[in-house]
């Protein structure tokens, strides 16, 4: 097989499972994604309350930090320098939590991913798990978060470092 098929098949596997997530999910990655990197304006294409307004703006202030962030991630196995990355990634990682959109590591994965890039992923169970397990959680939503996260994925041998191919991106369309 090619690398143009590979790549084809690792954007449609992507596709499919994003399409797997609830719509509350689906929407709260692509507005996520649209605020990241900087795809048009977020308070006019996803604001539609105050309350929505406060999570985009703590949003954009939370993800100024991504670039940096992506700069701080260790290639190796030594210990320096995750105490930055983890307690930045921690706090970023629970304000989101805190929104209650994301229902499952799964989806988190997804997002930080493309957040963040593929040499995250190493690091995204033990953030997920920290971050879901804050008091600021509510209890119920903690016991949901922390029992999607299965063993597999918490004690994965090892980590893709193919990037991620497919961002998604909300599409307007309009009525006739």
């Amino acid at each position: 097989m090619g690398h143009e098929s590979k790549t084809f098949s690792l954007t449609i596997a992507e596709m499919r499972e994003f399409a797997g997530f609830a719509e509350h999910e689906q929407i709260f990655i692509e507005r996520s994604l649209d605020i990241a990197l900087g795809r048009g304006d977020a308070f006019k294409t996803w604001s539609e309350t105050a309350e929505d307004k406060r999570a985009i703006r703590s949003q954009y202030l939370a993800y100024r930090e991504l670039r940096h962030l992506r700069a701080m991630i260790p290639d190796g196995e030594g210990f320096d320098g995750v105490e930055g990355l983890m307690g930045t990634l921690l706090r970023i990682s629970a304000q989101d939590l805190a929104m209650e959109r994301l229902d499952s590591f799964s989806t988190y994965r997804f997002l930080y991913e493309r957040l963040l890039g593929a040499a995250i992923r190493p690091f995204l169970p033990a953030a997920f798990c920290a971050a879901a397990a804050l008091p600021q959680i509510r209890p119920e939503r903690r016991r949901m978060l922390l029992q999607s996260l299965s063993e597999a994925a918490a004690t994965a041998p090892g980590w893709s470092l193919k990037e991620p191919a497919f961002f998604p991106e909300r599409v307007e369309v309009e009525a006739a």
